[in-house]
This record gives structure tokens, C-alpha cells and sequence, in this order.
């Protein structure tokens, strides 16, 4: 199996499926400029190695009402930053104060909240990289490799075009302000919806 190619594929498509970290980083990127974006589309290197390690040996053991909890926090802090992102677009037009330990925690806490990691890394990534590493270490570190260079470049390619989005007009500039604050509205309340299903059925 060429795992590299695999890891690449499977980064690729994690980095632009829509999802709470994807809409952080247009919206961040809109409000902030490309320094902003770049920083919490590099959250994942900093929050995927507890995920790797609680996937394989916790998340697997849990009951699933532990990974609705998950959703539930995680839909209500995305619907958060919807809700401020529609009040940052009704200010006047400048780039709003931030740190880079900000938009890292930010960042940060919605991919530790998402519990897709978890579920990826439990059925997908982890029986992928045992099986590669039993057959040849390098096939593992190539899998994973190829994985969060796609992974994260996706969402750098994706910052940056966002950003360029700020030499527009100010009034197109909230607009796509609002449109980054209805996406993360949006998917904060499937990831709500779908944990208080599980919960309640």
C-alpha cells in the first residue's frame, strides 16, 4: 500500500472539508490579515498529539455519551465565535486587537473540542500507522508526514487566499466577515443538534 500517497489524500481531504477549524481560519484570516490565519491553521501540530494518544487509548474504551459531551461543548464555543464574528463585521472596519496566543488557543480549543480527530485517529489513523510501522517504520512516518503537510498546507493555501480578501472594499470586507460567522454559526449548531440527538435517543 503506498501510504505516503495515502496520508496525502487523507490530509487533503480532512484540510478542506468544511469544519469548525476550517471556518476559524477564513474567518480569522478576513478580520486579521494572513499572521492571524496562519496561526490557527497550525493549531493541529499542537493539539494532535494528546488527540493521537487519547484516540488510540481512551476514546476507543469511552462510552459514546463521552464524545457527545465532546460535541456539545465544542458546537456551543464554535457558535461562540459566530456570534462575535457577526459583531466584529457591525464595527468600524480595522483590523481587530489579537496575540498569537490568542488565535493559537483558539484555535486549539476548537480542534481539541472536535471530536472528528478522535473518531478519525480511533477507526482511521491509528490501525493505518500500526500496520505500516509493523511492516516498515518508514511507511508509518511517510503516512503521517503526508498527512499533516496536506493537512495543515490546505489551510495555509486557504488563509492566505482569504487574506488577500482584505484590500476589498470595507463593505465587501464585512460581508465575507458575515459569511466566515454564518459558517461557524452553521456547523456550531449541527455539531449541537447531533450531540443532543445522541444524547436525548
Amino acid at each position: 500500500m503506498p501510504y505516503a500517497f495515502l496520508g496525502l489524500s487523507l490530509g487533503l481531504s480532512a484540510g478542506v472539508a468544511p469544519g469548525p477549524l476550517l471556518a476559524l481560519v477564513i474567518q480569522r484570516s478576513l478580520q486579521n490579515g494572513l499572521a492571524s490565519g496562519l496561526r490557527v491553521a497550525l493549531a493541529p501540530l499542537l493539539t494532535d498529539v494528546p488527540i493521537v494518544f487519547l484516540a488510540v487509548g481512551l476514546v476507543g474504551r469511552l462510552p459514546e455519551r463521552y464524545l457527545d459531551g465532546l460535541l456539545l461543548v465544542g458546537g456551543l464555543f464554535v457558535i461562540w465565535l459566530g456570534v462575535d464574528g457577526f459583531r466584529q463585521a457591525g464595527l468600524e472596519w480595522t483590523a481587530q486587537p489579537t496575540t498569537a496566543g490568542r488565535d493559537l488557543w483558539h484555535g486549539m480549543l476548537v480542534n481539541f473540542l472536535n471530536p472528528h480527530p478522535y473518531l478519525f485517529w480511533a477507526a482511521v489513523g491509528a490501525p493505518t500507522v500500526v500496520r505500516a510501522w509493523r511492516l516498515q517504520p518508514g511507511d508509518a512516518v511517510a503516512f503521517i508526514g503526508g498527512f499533516y503537510l496536506m493537512l495543515i498546507g490546505s489551510k495555509i493555501v486557504l488563509a492566505v487566499l482569504f487574506s488577500r480578501a482584505r484590500e476589498l472594499a470595507p463593505r465587501y470586507q464585512r460581508w465575507l466577515l458575515r459569511g466566515s460567522a454564518v459558517l461557524l454559526l452553521g456547523i456550531g449548531m449541527v455539531m449541537l443538534v447531533t450531540a443532543v440527538r445522541s444524547l436525548v435517543l
